[in-house]
């Protein structure tokens, strides 16, 4: 689920600056905005992934993850921060786990790839941060 929005990310977060201490702020897992605008990167592409019906806006996403880039930074994390957190083996896992409970949940199984076609097909009909990364071909 994450090769690509750890792709999409390294290529947004550009040249590494000196890492800041973190002292009075949050890990950028806790700073919802960043959290939940990741989250939906990363299920629009698992959707992607596994419905040859649906394809990605990759432009859409790669602004997306542009946006979030420059609000962590204005949030004081530095590239490094940023870089560090999307490229973390344990972060990786963890958005995984949170990504499948949250599949599961809304009735996409692995291995039928046509409830992940009609999860993302309602979520193009909702436009929701889900919905508006992907396109139905």
């Amino acid at each position: 689920m994450n090769k690509l929005v750890t792709t999409l990310l390294a290529a947004a977060t550009g040249a590494l600056t000196l890492a800041t201490p973190a002292a009075a702020r949050p890990a950028l897992r806790d700073v919802p905005e960043i959290e939940n605008g990741l989250f939906a990167v990363a299920i629009a592409d698992e959707i992607r992934d596994h419905c040859d019906s649906i394809s990605a806006r990759l432009m859409r996403a790669i602004g997306v993850l542009q946006r979030l880039k420059s609000r962590a930074n204005a949030l004081g994390y530095s590239d490094a921060e940023i870089r560090a957190y999307i490229e973390s083996d344990a972060e990786k896992a963890r958005m995984r786990a949170k990504g499948e409970a949250f599949l599961s949940q809304n009735g996409v199984r692995y291995g039928q790839p046509e409830t992940f076609c009609a999860f993302g097909r309602s979520e193009i009909q909702k436009n929701s941060a889900i919905g508006a990364l992907l396109r139905a071909n």
